[in-house]
């Protein structure tokens, strides 16, 4: 009934959230905006990722589309105010719903995902479609899943004469795409760094990804582009991320060694480098309980 009731007032009253999104510039040719570094919710209408954009000689590369079709319409708008080119592409980096449910409003341009991302896509969007609204309420109630039409495929990806090299990897899900523009030596990573933010690890290999992100520290880029915070300009950003992965992964394998249970994990004390990271607490929490049966069973 509630739902009923707000989707009713959205309808008929014009209810939009307003997201204030702002383009922050990265390069001479593209920009990203930066989601909140905060946990769904209905104040902050699910912008809580990086979404970012590439403007070519005649159009538009987007890379990821936010956690809703609003967020995706005002971005269209806000972009608008940068450049008169159409968005003629977009690519999904993963299939977490931060970062695809605003692909409806692009149902008329090419949207790239990889195999994984698109199948991900096409048997549980609808689900993330549903936990998004119990999470963010009104803002969500317009959103419908849309996966990728075109598949992404590691290599040189030539989108009307403008060239991105893509290398597809895996530690944050089974699918992490990163983006790097020579052109202006941006490396785009997604989720496989936040930046002063804790790491989400629902999907999570840890080993993996650590493994990852000793492959990014081999980009010789100017601009970091991270999933979640601030742009960074060094591979400080990538060590630091490698350092919490790191001890996430120690502190899970020594607990079972030690037949802890997580009661007993999340009583022990943690590096103090790691406390001052958004949502750590949360996110801390989230990662043993939602690991440690499966490094009980690997160990």
């Amino acid at each position: 009934m509630k739902k009923l009731i707000s989707l009713t007032t959205l309808t008929v009253c014009g209810f939009a959230f307003e997201f204030d999104l702002k383009p922050i510039k990265v390069s001479e040719n593209s920009y990203y905006f930066e989601g909140k570094k905060e946990y769904f919710s209905p104040s902050n209408g699910g912008d809580i990722s990086n979404s970012a954009f590439i403007i070519t000689k005649d159009s538009v590369i987007l890379i990821d589309t936010g956690s809703t079709v609003e967020y995706a319409k005002q971005l269209k708008e806000k972009i608008k105010t940068i450049t008169n080119k159409p968005i003629k592409y977009v690519i999904n980096t993963h299939h977490h719903p931060d970062h695809f449910l605003g692909n409806y409003v692009f149902k008329n341009v090419n949207i790239y995902g990889t195999t994984y991302t698109l199948n991900e896509i096409k048997s549980h969007g609808e689900l993330y479609v549903s936990n998004m609204a119990n999470l963010i309420e009104d803002t969500a109630y317009t959103t419908k899943s849309l996966s990728p039409n075109k598949v992404l495929k590691e290599g040189t990806l030539k989108l009307n004469n403008y060239e991105l090299e893509v290398y597809l990897y895996d530690g944050h899900t089974k699918s992490d795409v990163v983006i790097f523009d020579k052109n202006t030596k941006t490396l785009y990573t997604s989720d496989l760094i936040f930046n002063q933010r804790a790491l989400a690890t629902p999907h999570a290999d840890l080993q993996k990804w650590i493994k990852t992100l000793e492959k990014l520290k081999k980009f010789d880029f100017k601009t970091l582009v991270p999933g979640h915070g601030a742009v960074a300009y060094s591979k400080n950003v990538i060590d630091e991320n490698i350092n919490y992965l790191t001890f996430l992964d120690n502190r899970l394998k020594n607990s079972v060694e030690e037949g802890l249970d997580t009661f007993e994990i999340l009583s022990l004390d943690v590096p103090n480098e790691f406390k001052n990271y958004s949502l750590f607490t949360q996110e801390y929490e989230r990662s043993i309980i939602n690991l440690y049966p499966s490094y009980e069973k690997k160990f």
